[in-house]
């Protein structure tokens, strides 16, 4: 760098000040410790001579403006002379902004939000979400009605592919959960029951509890942390690699081909998984019937059959797709709501799995109540 053009400030007398060379980023170096130096030295009128100043940008107008108010607001008078009306401009607009900020008091320049002020943005966001994921859902019926008209649309492959990553390989945990949780309705049932002399009642309590709420939720609950976290963090990768906009610029609607299959998908295999949680967590409870109360496997299901009716058992099957559209369509809805880069995509995810389980045990519980008025 030539040391001409290096910025330079001298001081002839306490009363004078000159300014030259380049006040850019880029040859600034040691002029902010001469602008201490000559600050400190500095008369009560201070003439500032710029006519050597060759460039100027908002680095070295904003060094200037700083010290140069350092000087007016110790009493000293200040002209600067000399300077081009292009860098006056620019010394003029940011000492205006350095001025603003000055004259605020601190409870304006660091004001933090209050109370009402928190809970009106977080409802406002909140109403904002609720109406998007509403438009979310109408534009997904709508892809759906276009699939129906013209069935081609369909995509088998993909949907065959997302039966299988959120089905058949979620078999293992929701298998394992849902036989512990057998295991578990049993053994705290046990004691209440062996004091009555009622242990033959323990097939009423793990056949309704299990068959009509609790492997449907189980089920929901698993699959939403699983697959409805692994449709968020698709979707909302490819919308932050910009893939999801390519694929519009090529003709193919993102709804047909990463939303319907995996709603689909997941429409179907929910009801299956629920099925085979029944079946596991049934089978927990009756091998703790058998070590805890002499329930023998034979007593347990004759029981259980006379129990839970087959409308019990039709209720628990009947969940299962409304839980599916649910964590499918939320998770999705979350990943096209990604914006920026890798920390949006984790915070979709987690936000798509806390709503759909929330969304979830809602549904549950207003189903619960919808079956109890039908006295089904």
């Amino acid at each position: 760098m030539n040391s001409s053009e290096r910025a330079c400030v001298t001081q002839p007398t306490p009363q004078a000040l000159v300014f030259s060379g380049h006040w850019t980023a880029l040859h600034i170096g040691s002029a902010q410790v001469q602008l201490e130096s000559v600050v400190a030295n500095a008369g009560d009128t201070v003439t500032a001579d710029a006519t050597g100043i060759d460039a100027l940008d908002t680095v070295g107008a904003w060094l200037l403006t700083k010290h140069l108010l350092r000087l007016r607001s110790a009493g000293a008078v200040v002209n600067v002379h000399g300077l081009r009306q292009t860098f006056a401009t620019l010394l003029n607009v940011v000492e205006q902004g350095a001025s603003d900020l000055a004259e605020k008091p601190p409870s304006q320049v660091t004001k933090l939000p209050t109370t009402f002020e928190r809970v009106g943005k977080s409802t406002a966001a909140t109403l904002e979400e609720v109406v998007a994921l509403l438009s979310f859902v109408g534009e997904s019926m709508i892809a759906f009605a276009g699939c129906l008209r013209h069935p081609s649309k369909f995509r088998l492959r993909p949907i065959l592919f997302n039966i299988k990553s959120a089905g058949f390989d979620a078999l293992p945990i929701v298998g394992l959960l849902s036989f512990l949780l057998g295991i578990v309705v049993a053994y705290q049932g046990a004691d209440q029951l062996r004091q009555y002399g009622a242990n033959i009642f323990v097939a009423d309590l793990v056949g309704l509890s299990m068959l009509r709420e609790f492997a449907p939720l189980i089920a929901a609950i698993i699959i939403a942390g699983r697959s409805g976290s692994a449709y968020a963090a698709q979707i909302g990768t490819m919308a932050v690699t910009e893939e999801i906009d390519a694929m519009r610029t090529m003709g193919i609607a993102p709804l047909e081909l990463l939303v319907l299959p995996k709603v689909i998908a997941l429409v179907i295999a929910l009801p299956l998984l629920t099925v085979f949680a029944d079946v596991l967590g049934v089978f927990g409870g009756m091998i703790m019937a058998s070590s805890q109360l002499g329930v023998s496997f034979g007593e347990f299901l004759d029981r259980m059959v006379k129990a839970v009716s087959i409308t019990s058992y039709w209720v628990g099957i009947g969940k299962a797709p409304v839980f599916a559209a649910i964590i499918a369509v939320v998770g999705c809805f979350q990943g096209f709501r990604t914006r920026g880069g890798a920390d949006s995509v984790g915070i979709h995810t987690t936000r798509s799995v806390v709503q759909a389980i929330f969304l979830v045990i809602v549904a549950d519980a207003l189903l619960s109540v919808a079956f109890s008025a039908l006295d089904l």
